[in-house]
């Protein structure tokens, strides 16, 4: 339910129908244009990253560029503590993906080191704190991509609460897959 603010969706400009229909057209005279050894290019990298092609071209067409792998929260991969196996669920999932990163970002108190030690997680990084402010997660996450000497919108997120969906914004990551989603 929206709350107080929210305009339930409703445009309240003049221009409503016109903007529609530009957008309609934009479309519908990009699609044409792609050549079709392309298009199997694109649904090919959408198979190898596990992701449904109209999810992988709306992340590519948001940010013009490919992916190369997702960042997964330890809530995500039901990670909670150290010494907690990977459900294998999740392993039969990440061993899934070809040609495709696969790093996790550890809430507290699941470090790194176990996080990158479990099969399938090719490094591993710590996730903010809650307590940390916006710039605080920034940094911490800014690391991130530093480290893997990557730009972040080559990285979807994968994760499981709201409070990491917020971190799409801080890091400059591509985009946001929620668990249930994505090990569906």
């Amino acid at each position: 339910m929206a709350g107080i603010g929210h305009n339930s969706g409703q445009v309240l400009e003049p221009g409503q129908s016109w903007r529609t229909h530009a957008w309609t057209k934009a479309r519908r005279d990009l699609l044409p244009v792609l050549p079709i050894e392309v298009v199997r290019l694109r649904v090919k990298r959408a198979a190898e990253l596990g992701l449904p092609y109209k999810t992988y071209a709306g992340i590519r067409a948001s940010n013009g560029h490919d992916l190369i792998g997702f960042l997964f929260s330890s809530n995500a991969l039901r990670v909670l503590r150290d010494g907690q196996a990977l459900p294998e669920d999740r392993k039969a999932r990440l061993a899934g993906l070809v040609n495709t990163a696969r790093h996790g970002v550890a809430h507290r108190p699941v470090t790194p080191t176990h996080l990158a030690g479990l099969s399938g997680i090719d490094r591993a990084f710590a996730a903010p704190r809650f307590t940390d402010s916006w710039s605080a997660m920034r940094r911490e996450l800014d690391g991130v991509s530093a480290a893997l000497r990557q730009p972040a919108d080559r990285f979807v997120l994968v994760g499981d609460t709201d409070f990491e969906r917020e971190w799409v914004a801080a890091a400059r990551v591509a985009g946001y897959v929620s668990a249930d989603a994505f090990f569906a």
